[in-house]
This record gives C-alpha cells, structure tokens and sequence, in this order.
C-alpha cells in the first residue's frame, strides 16, 4: 500500500520509515527509528529525488508507481549516494529504464565503486552553479562536499523554493506519518536526536557546514521548505533549526550548563560526582546532567558535549591510565573536532592516581580551543570529608567561569 504525503501542490515525500533498524551505521542508537526521504516532483518531466535505503525499497516503488501512474519517470536526482539514501537507484533504473540520472562526478565514481550499474543509461553531470528545468520548475544545484560525504550536493527549486539538502538538516527519528516540523513539538520532542544526528555524522566537518550555510545564505529570503534525507521537512520557523546549525557547526554550546561525565568502577567516583553536582546546584547552576559514561552510548555523550559549555570529565585510574571508556569518549570528541569548551577534572586512584594528568594531557593535546581549569578533585578510593574544601574550591571555579 502506498504512504505519501504531499510537500506542496506537485512536490511529494515518497520516502519510508524504519522501525526495524538498531543502529543507525551500525553504530548509533536509534530508538525512534529513522526515516528515508525521498521527494518526487509531478512537472511537465517528473523527477524522483534520491532513494531509499534498501529495506525500504519496496515502500518506495509502492509511492512512486502510484503517483506516476501511466507516467514515466523521467529524472532520477541523486544529491547524496550513500548507500542509506542510494541503495534502491539499481532498482529504478530497472523499473524505468528510459530515466535520466542527474549527479555529480564523483557521486558517479562512487556508484560505479559500490557496483551500481549505471553506464547503460542517460547520466548526466552537473557541478556548482548549474541549472535544469523540468517545466514550470527550474533548479540550481549547489556543491556541498564533506556535508558528510565529499560528493555531496544540494539542489534548489527556484520556482517553490524547496531546498532537497541531503543530509543536511536531518535528523534521527521515524516520521510516522508527521511530515512537517511544525506538526510536532520539535524542540521537545526531536531537537536532541537532530542534535545527535548532527554532532555524530556531520559534526567533524562544521567548516564545510559553515561554507553550506554562507551559500545557502544568499538565497535564504527564498527558501521555503527545507527537505532534508532524514527527519521532518521544514516549512515554517526556518530561522531556528539553520541558528542550531550554525551554533554545532561553529563549535559553540547551546547553553550555559555543565555534563558531568564519570567512568567508576565500585561507585566511588560516581559518589564524587555526584557530590560536585550537588554543590553546583547548591550555588545556582542547576542545569547540570550526570552521565555514567560505562552505559550511556557514546553518540549522547558527543550529542550533550555540542550542547553544554562545561564539562567535568571524572575517572578512576585504570592500569595507570584513563578508564578505557573515559579515553574512547574523549577520542569521539577529538574525532568529531569539538572546540570551545571549559572542562574541569576529578580522578581517582588507590595507590598512584594518573587519571587527572593524562585526561589534561588529552585535552590540551589533542583538543582544540579548550579550557581546562587549575582547581581539581584528586581523591584516593573514596571522597572523604578532608577533600570537602576541594571540592568546594572545584564547584566554585566552575561557578566563576561561567559568569
């Protein structure tokens, strides 16, 4: 049975929702699920833009078939061709094999490397700047390399204003029949998963998300929908997803607030922490959240390290070095290229605590930007009431730098 929505009088979501999925990339968690959009537009030429993934196939060619009905499918628009949005373009050029393939050059290469058999149909290269009508519509692409993957390009419908921008301004999260942001409560409901699918797949490249954002600058008073790969299309209060954007992209926090992330193995150092969090709220600063990095999946540790500007990273010693789940988190952040943080240090260890100097030789080495403050918590197995002006003097500094 087909399950389309439409986008506005002749532009249509044809895409699919995944419940089944685990993990998204095999990787991150997707408890709502996810969706696949792809968007097909009824002009004088119709044009399919992107796919789906393959377990979505079938849903797919169900929406297709039925609003093309005796009509070909004349354009296949492929804007990013990662296998979650390009895996059922084989399946299209079978079903209509007169179809005319629009891309890049090297999202043609990539094709060709995942064995898509292309090269006995009609492709055609565009690059930056180029322009195609398919009737009454006449679209621009524009080149968005590295946003996430370096084929990457976005198209403009001059005559709606639809930007498809691949996966930018996407998100985690199954649709469930809400197409529109704007039919939700997104800023309760989705903002976070946006904000991990964000952080955890583009976040490592926020200078080509600025560059995307410069350009998309220019013709932002004609932007009236944003049609993202994954998660609500945006027709209303453009303003604030593109300022989240621009804020994640540059490295700034959202909000003044503090994570407090332990690594404990007998409870002792979760005590601590615990104990800092206490205070802090004591002293005002109540938006503080606590996470166990041992079971909190790495993708929310990131996601909330983009979000606060403060973060307390505490850790037992473990084999004279950091707790192995506290140094994997810290290599996410360096791999994701967070910048422009204030941290702060509590460690543990029962005969030669080493934690704190090598969790500070991390974040000045390998980090960028970063502030690490001179107060620290050093306990020995336990927090005792010795260490209660330490800990004092640590909430206190965290208090003082964020005035």
């Amino acid at each position: 049975m087909y399950c389309v929505r439409n986008v506005t009088e002749d532009l249509y979501w044809v895409g699919a929702n995944d419940h089944r999925l685990h993990l998204f990339e095999n990787i991150h968690p997707i408890p709502r699920g996810v969706s696949y959009n792809a968007y097909l537009l009824l002009d004088e030429k119709t044009v399919l833009f992107d796919t789906v993934d393959w377990s979505a196939c079938r849903q797919l060619l169900e929406n297709v078939e039925h609003l093309l009905g005796e009509r070909p499918l004349d354009y296949l628009v492929i804007n990013h061709m990662e296998p979650d949005h390009g895996a059922s373009i084989e399946e299209i050029l079978l079903r209509w094999p007169q179809v005319k393939v629009i891309s890049t050059e090297k999202s043609f290469l990539f094709m060709r490397q995942f064995g898509f058999q292309i090269d006995g149909h009609e492709l055609i290269e565009v690059k930056e700047g180029d322009g195609f009508s398919f009737g009454k519509h006449n679209v621009t692409f524009v080149a968005a390399p590295m946003v996430h993957w370096p084929e990457a390009m976005v198209t403009f419908d001059t005559t709606n204003g639809a930007l498809f921008s691949a996966d930018a301004f996407g998100s985690f999260g199954a649709l469930d029949g809400k197409l529109f942001a704007d039919e939700v409560n997104f800023d309760r409901d989705w903002i976070d998963d946006a904000r991990r699918y964000l952080t955890n797949i583009v976040g490592k490249y926020g200078p080509h998300i600025q560059l995307l954002l410069k350009k998309a600058g220019g013709i932002l008073d004609q932007i009236k929908y944003i049609c993202p790969l994954h998660g609500p299309v945006w027709r209303k209060d453009l303003g604030y997803f593109i300022d989240k954007y621009d804020k994640w992209s540059r490295y700034e926090p959202e909000e003044k607030g503090v994570m407090i992330a332990y690594a404990s193995m007998y409870g002792n150092t979760e005590a601590a922490a615990q104990a800092l969090a206490a205070k802090l709220c004591e002293k005002g600063i109540t938006n503080v959240h606590v996470y166990d990095v041992s079971n909190t999946h790495v993708s929310y540790l990131v996601s909330e390290s983009f979000r606060l500007s403060h973060i307390v990273l505490a850790s037992v010693t473990y084999n004279l070095g950091i707790y192995p789940v506290m140094h994997d988190y810290l290599m996410h952040l360096k791999g994701l290229n967070l910048q422009n943080r204030t941290f702060a240090l509590i460690e543990n260890g029962s005969w030669a605590p080493k934690s704190g100097d090598l969790m500070q030789k991390f974040v000045d080495e390998e980090l960028k930007n970063m502030t690490v403050l001179n107060d620290r918590l050093s306990i020995a197995s336990a927090l005792h009431a010795d260490k209660a002006a330490e800990l004092e003097s640590l909430a206190d500094a965290i208090v003082e730098s964020m005035a």
